[in-house]
């Protein structure tokens, strides 16, 4: 006897939906970072992300070599030190004489 999953339509649709607002929102960080130069705080006020949310992001960019923490300072918004981070490789010094090490 073949038993068969019955999956509730609705679950698949909130996986979806799920998926793209994590997409939205790597997105949205990643095109603020290139034109701003903000510590994850300034970049959760600014587009209106939670911070747990920037955090991961961060990581997950920091991974595949597009985000760089540029200098730690007192961020603007909460007057603690944290790292200012850019996604935009103009803005990182010495990037692209690393580039031409290789």
């Amino acid at each position: 006897m073949v038993k068969t999953l019955k999956t509730p339509s609705n679950s698949l649709h909130k996986r979806q939906v799920k998926d793209n607002t994590h997409l939205n929102q790597l997105q949205t960080i990643f095109e603020y970072l290139k034109k701003n130069i903000a510590t994850a705080s300034m970049v959760s006020n600014a587009t209106k992300i939670p911070q747990k949310n920037i955090c991961r992001y961060k990581r997950d960019l920091e991974q595949a070599g597009r985000l760089w923490e540029l200098y730690k300072d007192n961020c603007k918004l909460t007057g603690f030190k944290a790292w200012f981070l850019t996604t935009d490789p103009d803005k990182v010094p010495d990037f692209n004489k690393q580039l031409n090490l290789f």
